[in-house]
């Protein structure tokens, strides 16, 4: 999920200040995540997600197979 985050943002036409002030982040926990010095919370990254136009949805767990 960082990796397409990442490419997202950088192939984005707005510029990655305007993608944190759209995201509520600050400047530079973005800065700090694009240069790979921090991971995102999942709520930093969900806030980036929807300013990119991605949508996070939990995965179903699987099912058992029944003996």
């Amino acid at each position: 999920m960082e990796a397409l985050l990442r490419q997202a943002i950088l192939e984005s036409d707005r510029t990655q200040y305007r993608i944190a002030k759209d995201a509520g982040i600050s400047f530079a926990q973005m800065s700090y995540f694009i240069n790979g010095h921090r991971s995102l919370s999942l709520k930093a990254a969900g806030k980036l997600a929807e300013t990119l136009g991605f949508e996070l949805t939990q995965k179903k767990p699987a099912r058992k197979a029944r003996s």
